[in-house]
C-alpha cells in the first residue's frame, strides 16, 4: 500500500504484523477448542497461548529454504514453544489458516470503510442542509439547462452513498466465513463442530460447503462493492474539481494558511483534495 493514500488504521490491517498476527490467532483459537474437547492437553494449549510468539525474521529465514509460507510461520512459531509446538496447526491445510485470517482483515477493513462511509454521508448531508436553497446552473451534456440548487446535488450524493453503504454492509457479512475443514474441505481431521467453535471465537461464521478454500464469489461481492463504492466518490470528487474550473468557479476547496498551488505559478489553487480521489 502506497503510504501516502493509506490510512494509518487501514495501513495497520494489513501490515505483515497484521497478517501473522491473525495467522496466530487462529492457531491459538484451534489449540484451545481441541483442549476443551479433550483432543489435546490443555496444560499444552496453556503453553501455546502464554508462549507462542512471531519472527517475522526467523519465518522469513525457514521460507528461503522450505519455501512455503505457512510452513515456515508454523515452524518459527513452533520454536518459542518448544515440544507443545507439535500441537500447532493439527488438522489443518494452509488455505485454513490463510483463508480465515484473509476474511478477518477484510471483515476489519470493511468495518473501517463504514465508519468513512458513514463521516462522508453525515458532511454531505450537512452540506445539501445548508444549500437547500443556494442557486447553481443545472447542466446536461455539460450545458446550461435549468436552475437547480447545490443542496439537490449533495442529496444526491448522500442518496446513493446510502445505496454504497446498504451494499458494504451486506458485503462485509458475506466476507465474515472461516474456513478449518482441512485439506479440500473434507473434514478428515476435525469434526464441523471444532471449525463452528473456532469461528465463533473470532466472531465468524462456518463456511456451510468450502473446497480447498472459501468460495472466491465471496471476495467478488465485496471487491465489486467496493469498485461501485469508488466510482461513487469518483463521481463526487470529479464533479467538485469541475466546478472549482476558473471558467466556472462554482464551489472551491480549502486553502491552508502557507499551502501553494504551484511551484512556477503561485496564484494558482489547485483541486487537489478532489484529485487525490479521482
Amino acid at each position: 500500500m502506497l503510504s501516502r493514500y493509506t490510512r494509518p488504521e487501514m495501513g495497520r490491517v494489513w501490515s505483515e504484523d497484521a497478517r501473522l498476527g491473525r495467522w496466530l490467532e487462529i492457531e491459538l483459537a484451534l489449540a484451545d477448542v481441541l483442549a476443551e474437547r479433550g483432543e489435546i492437553p490443555a496444560a499444552a494449549a496453556r503453553k501455546l497461548r502464554a508462549g507462542a510468539r512471531i519472527d517475522p525474521a526467523r519465518m522469513r529465514a525457514i521460507e528461503d529454504e522450505v519455501k512455503h509460507d505457512v510452513i515456515a510461520f508454523v515452524s518459527a512459531v513452533a520454536e518459542t514453544v518448544g515440544d507443545e509446538g507439535r500441537f500447532l496447526h493439527l488438522g489443518l491445510t494452509s488455505s485454513d489458516v490463510v483463508d480465515t485470517a484473509f476474511a478477518l482483515q477484510l471483515r476489519d477493513a470493511a468495518a473501517l470503510l463504514l465508519a468513512g462511509l458513514d463521516r462522508l454521508r453525515q458532511a454531505v448531508r450537512v452540506q445539501a442542509e445548508r444549500h437547500r436553497s443556494t442557486l447553481i446552473i443545472g447542466r446536461t451534456h455539460g450545458i446550461h439547462a435549468e436552475p437547480i440548487t447545490f443542496g439537490l446535488k449533495c442529496a444526491s450524493w448522500w442518496a446513493e452513498l446510502g445505496r454504497d453503504r446498504r451494499r458494504l454492509v451486506a458485503a462485509r457479512e458475506g466476507i465474515a466465513y472461516g474456513k478449518l475443514s482441512g485439506a479440500v474441505g473434507t473434514f478428515a481431521n476435525h469434526d464441523p463442530a471444532v471449525e463452528r467453535a473456532v469461528c465463533a471465537r473470532l466472531g465468524l461464521k462456518s463456511e456451510p460447503i468450502a473446497t480447498q478454500v472459501i468460495p472466491r464469489d465471496r471476495h467478488a461481492e465485496l471487491f465489486t462493492c467496493l469498485a461501485v463504492l469508488a466510482g461513487t466518490c469518483e463521481r463526487i470528487a470529479l464533479e467538485v474539481r469541475h466546478l472549482q474550473r476558473t471558467e466556472v468557479g462554482e464551489v472551491a476547496e480549502p486553502f491552508a494558511p502557507g499551502q501553494k498551488g504551484s511551484s512556477a505559478m503561485p496564484h494558482k489553487r489547485n483541486p487537489v483534495l478532489a484529485e487525490n480521489v479521482c
